[in-house]
C-alpha cells in the first residue's frame, strides 16, 4: 500500500475544532469514552483520516460506528491494544465532511477492564468548526436505551457486545430529528429501584451524580469514572427517562441475596398476581426520588418519563409517582409518555426491541417532544 505522506498526527488536545459527545472527564490525553453514544465529532476537509485508539477488556470488547455526513458507513469490533484505525481514505479532499466516531456499546459494569480511549487523529487536511446544535437531550435507561438487541437475528441470545447499537437507536433518531446534541446514561438489567434480579444496588439514580459511577475497579477510578459530574457545563433542554422495565421484571424474579451481608431483597407479588402494596410503593418512591435528583441537576429541562417498549404493566405506578412528585414540588415541566409496545415483527436479538421497534418509538417520541417544547 502506498503511504499518504501528507498525513500528520494531531493529539486531541491540539485540535481546536473538536466536539466531544457523551459524559466524560475534562482529560483529552487521552479522552475516555465511557457511555454508549459517546465519542468525537469533527468537520474535516481532506482525503484520509485515521484515529488512534487504546482498548482494553477481559470479557466485553467495545465496538464503534463511523458516521459521515449523518450516514453510518462502518461498524467494527475493537480488539485490545493501542493502534490506528483508518476511518476513511480516497475521499475528495476539497469537500467538507462531518465525521462522528460513536461508541456503540454501553459502559460495562460487569467488566472492570473494559475501556475505550482516543489519543489522536492522523489526517491530511484541515479541521473546521463544528456547528452548535439547537438543543441538548439526555436519555436515561436500561438495555433498551443501551440498544441491546438492535443488531443480530432473532435467534441470537448470547449476551455479548456485538448486539448493541447506539446508531439505530431511538435515542439517536430522536436527537437527530431536533438537531440535538445528546447523551445517554444506561445499563442493561438496571432499574430505578432495583435490577431485574432484585439487586437493590443496581439502580441508575444511585450513580447518576458521577461521571460513570456504575463502573468498578481501580482502573476506572484512575480514569475519572467516579468523579462528580460537571452538570453546570452541560444543561439539557430535555431529559428522557426510560426506566421501569427491569423493576417490573424483579417482581417475577427470585430474591437476590447479598453474599457479604446475608441480606436478601425481593419485590413481591400477592397471591392473586397483583403488586404487593409495600413493594410497589417502594418503586414509586424511587421514581419520585429520582425526579427530585434530576431537577436538582437539570434546573430548566423538560423531563419526560417514557415506558412501554416491552410491556406497560407498571405504567399506572409510574403515573402515580410522577403525579405525586408534581403535586409535592409544583414542578410543571415533568410528564409521562407511553411508547409503543414491541410487536412480533419488531423484535430484535435477545428478545429485545429491534431496529423497527426503535424507529416506531422514536417517531412517537419525536411527536410528543415537539408538543412539549412548543407548550413550555
Amino acid at each position: 500500500m502506498k503511504e499518504n505522506e501528507k498525513l500528520k498526527v494531531y493529539p486531541l488536545s491540539d485540535i481546536e475544532y473538536l466536539k466531544i459527545h457523551g459524559r466524560t472527564t475534562k482529560c483529552l490525553s487521552p479522552l475516555t469514552v465511557f457511555w454508549t453514544g459517546g465519542g468525537i465529532e469533527l468537520n474535516v476537509k481532506g482525503s484520509e483520516l485515521w484515529v488512534e485508539v487504546e482498548v482494553d477488556y477481559d470479557i466485553y470488547e467495545p465496538w464503534i460506528s463511523v458516521v459521515i455526513n449523518s450516514a453510518p458507513v462502518s461498524r467494527q469490533m475493537l480488539i485490545s491494544g493501542r493502534y490506528w484505525v483508518c476511518l476513511f481514505r480516497g475521499m475528495s479532499e476539497g469537500i467538507v465532511k462531518n465525521l462522528r466516531i460513536i461508541r456503540d456499546v454501553q459502559a460495562m459494569s460487569a467488566d472492570p477492564s473494559c475501556s475505550l480511549k482516543i489519543h489522536a487523529v492522523k489526517f491530511d487536511g484541515e479541521f473546521l468548526p463544528v456547528e452548535e446544535r439547537l438543543y441538548k437531550f439526555e436519555f436515561i435507561g436500561d438495555s433498551i436505551t443501551s440498544g441491546e438487541g438492535i443488531i443480530g437475528a432473532k435467534v441470537e441470545d448470547d449476551w455479548i457486545s456485538m448486539w448493541f447499537s447506539a446508531v439505530y437507536n431511538y435515542t439517536a433518531m430522536t436527537a437527530a430529528a431536533f438537531n440535538a446534541e445528546y447523551r445517554v446514561i444506561s445499563q442493561s438489567g438496571w432499574g430505578v429501584f432495583t435490577s431485574w434480579d432484585n439487586n437493590p444496588y443496581c439502580n441508575i439514580p444511585k450513580y447518576y451524580d458521577k461521571v460513570c459511577g456504575l463502573l468498578n475497579g481501580e482502573k476506572n477510578e484512575a480514569l475519572g469514572a467516579f468523579e462528580e459530574n460537571d452538570f453546570e457545563s452541560w444543561q439539557p433542554d430535555v431529559v428522557v427517562v426510560n426506566l421501569g422495565t427491569n423493576d417490573m421484571g424483579a417482581f417475577n424474579s427470585p430474591e437476590w441475596r447479598d453474599e457479604a451481608t446475608g441480606e436478601s431483597h425481593k419485590q413481591r407479588l400477592n397471591d392473586d398476581g397483583t403488586f404487593n402494596e409495600e413493594d410497589i410503593k417502594a418503586f414509586e418512591n424511587a421514581v419520585e426520588g429520582f425526579l427530585v435528583k434530576l431537577r436538582k441537576h437539570n434546573r430548566t429541562a423538560n423531563i419526560v418519563w417514557v415506558y412501554g417498549m416491552l410491556g406497560s404493566i407498571i405504567m399506572p405506578a409510574i403515573y402515580r409517582a410522577v403525579d405525586n412528585y408534581k403535586k409535592n414540588s409544583g414542578d410543571i415541566k415533568v410528564s409521562v409518555f407511553q411508547l409503543p409496545n414491541t410487536t412480533d415483527e419488531a423484535v430484535g436479538s435477545r428478545n429485545h426491541p429491534g431496529r423497527l421497534s426503535h424507529e416506531r418509538a422514536a417517531k412517537e417520541l419525536i411527536g410528543y417532544i415537539k408538543e412539549v417544547l412548543v407548550n413550555r
